[in-house]
């Protein structure tokens, strides 16, 4: 790749970034209008790049565009709210709470029955790598390397949505991540993760393989119940 295709890239990731964060943040109210030229000067770069960072903000729902009028920002109730960079953007800003707490709802909702339904079709293949996951959460775990600890801990939680059988269950792999990552790049994760926590996740494993439905539900209730009381009470 060209050295000038990287820059544009990058400038358009940075300036997408930006506005994702004014327009979730609520620093610009709905039904606010956004000039392409006065963004232009704002963020210092082509008409090109603004251009191009609209266009994904319109199809995340964040944004809408009228010919002789600009782009209009959304309300909540239009934004794609299952998107990964929307859920970031969420996170960075003062939404954070509520957001955190409607992620947490989700999994609460979502993730127990996900691991009663990996007990009955898991494949071995699967089994091994939920197996695997929760061994490197253990040894990232006691050494305090959250970012090694975060990886294996996304890598358990996606097999155990895609072990489900049920591709509307495994396509929110992407949202459980950025949950995962946004508590540890906030800092609402421990030092060292909560051993217990750590002992459920292998729980789960152990009942998956062994078909156990209620167990493996029951183990991961523990896991987001203990998620959810850490992150919010370490909220500001």
């Amino acid at each position: 790749m060209a050295a000038e295709d990287v820059t544009n890239l990058s400038l358009h990731g940075s300036v997408l970034d930006k506005l994702g964060l004014l327009v979730t943040s609520g620093d610009v109210a709905p039904g606010h209008v956004l000039r392409i030229e006065d963004l232009e000067v704002r963020f210092r770069v082509s008409r090109t790049v603004i251009r191009e960072a609209i266009r994904v903000l319109e199809s995340m729902g964040l944004v809408t565009s009228r010919r002789r009028v600009g782009v209009i920002v959304a309300p909540p109730s239009a934004w794609h709210v299952f998107d990964p960079r929307v859920i970031r953007w969420r996170l960075d800003g003062d939404d954070r709470p509520a957001q955190l707490r409607s992620l947490s709802q989700l999994r609460r909702g979502v993730e127990p029955a996900a691991a009663a339904l990996a007990a009955a079709h898991a494949t071995p293949e699967q089994c091994g790598r939920l197996v695997g996951a929760v061994m490197e959460m253990a040894v990232h775990g006691r050494s305090g390397d959250l970012e090694a600890y975060l990886t294996a801990d996304i890598a358990f939680h996606r097999t155990l949505l895609e072990a489900t059988g049920n591709e509307m269950m495994a396509a929110l792999g992407d949202v459980v991540a950025e949950v995962l990552r946004g508590r540890t790049h906030h800092h609402l994760m421990p030092a060292h993760p909560n051993p217990e926590a750590i002992r459920w996740h292998a729980e789960v494993a152990q009942a998956v393989q062994a078909r156990q439905a209620a167990a493996a539900e029951q183990a991961m209730r523990e896991i987001v119940d203990e998620a959810t009381h850490a992150m919010l009470t370490d909220q500001p």
